[in-house]
């Protein structure tokens, strides 16, 4: 499949939501808001800063119609309920959420976990990467009385140690453990929350630590596909998790990395 490619069709006609979180045409955001656009999907997107929102408006644009985009600073109270509104103000309702935001300081995503890892360094990343989707699937869910889908972005570092990424790990564990309570209680609400754990892939987020070509290039050979992540596969799963095709799926890490997370030890083909 060529690159932008993306499979069309109604299963996100009718539909509408917000995505939280694209910075660049790499993101894996962007290749979810493609993928749901490109099956009927409504979009607002939500952006911090004019630096962002510049980079940001031509790729909203690429997608026909009428950009709705709303600025959001998910450290701010008053923001996030200027971004709800606005939200409230033109739909009235919504059917998805797609968050996708995540941050830690660059001293803290290199060496040692122990020794650089500050108080502030937590606290931010706590707030930025898991307590914003908390914040923010509260908000959407109040948008949402006939039910919908919320998925989150999080990362096999979650789950098992990954160098270099340290602090973040943490943070996309407390992620996951806030999804899982979310699911529990929006479901009665007819609301099912999911994360999706895709592997390495070139976006902005790992430029950001040390090693991430490394980790690239580890994430293909030692994947049982022996191949990198691909985002029309990570975008097709984010499609499932919040279409109707997805119902009676809830609190669930999907992870979509080639198989890379399965694998205890690589294959060592010649080795005695």
């Amino acid at each position: 499949m060529s690159e932008n490619q993306f499979p069309t069709g109604t299963l996100m006609k009718g539909k509408r939501g917000l995505i939280m979180g694209v910075a660049n045409k790499n993101s894996i955001a962007w290749g979810i808001a493609q993928q749901l656009a490109a099956q009927g999907a409504e979009i607002a997107f939500s952006y911090q800063g004019q630096e962002l929102e510049r980079r940001v408006r031509p790729l909203v644009e690429s997608l026909g119609g009428e950009p709705f985009m709303v600025a959001a600073d998910v450290t701010d109270e008053a923001s996030m309920d200027a971004c709800f509104k606005a939200l409230e103000d033109k739909w009235g309702t919504i059917d998805f959420l797609v968050h996708a935001i995540a941050f830690a300081g660059k001293d803290e995503l290199v060496g040692s976990f122990t020794e650089n890892t500050t108080r502030e360094g937590w606290r931010r990343a706590m707030e930025i990467s898991a307590f914003s989707f908390v914040d923010a699937g509260k908000r959407a869910s109040h948008m949402m009385p006939n039910g919908g889908a919320m998925i989150t972005l999080t990362y096999l570092g979650s789950e098992r140690v990954v160098p270099s990424y340290n602090v973040m790990g943490v943070a996309k564990a407390a992620l996951e453990a806030s999804m899982r309570y979310m699911a529990r209680d929006l479901g009665p609400a007819g609301i099912r929350v999911n994360a999706l754990s895709a592997g390495p892939m070139r976006t902005l987020a790992m430029a950001g630590i040390s090693g991430g070509k490394a980790l690239m290039r580890t994430g293909r050979e030692w994947s049982m596909m022996k191949e990198d992540t691909k985002m029309e596969g990570v975008a097709g799963a984010a499609l499932y998790l919040l279409s109707d095709i997805g119902q009676s799926c809830t609190a669930e890490t999907l992870h979509v990395d080639a198989g890379f997370h399965a694998v205890g030890v690589p294959s060592m083909e010649g080795d005695d």
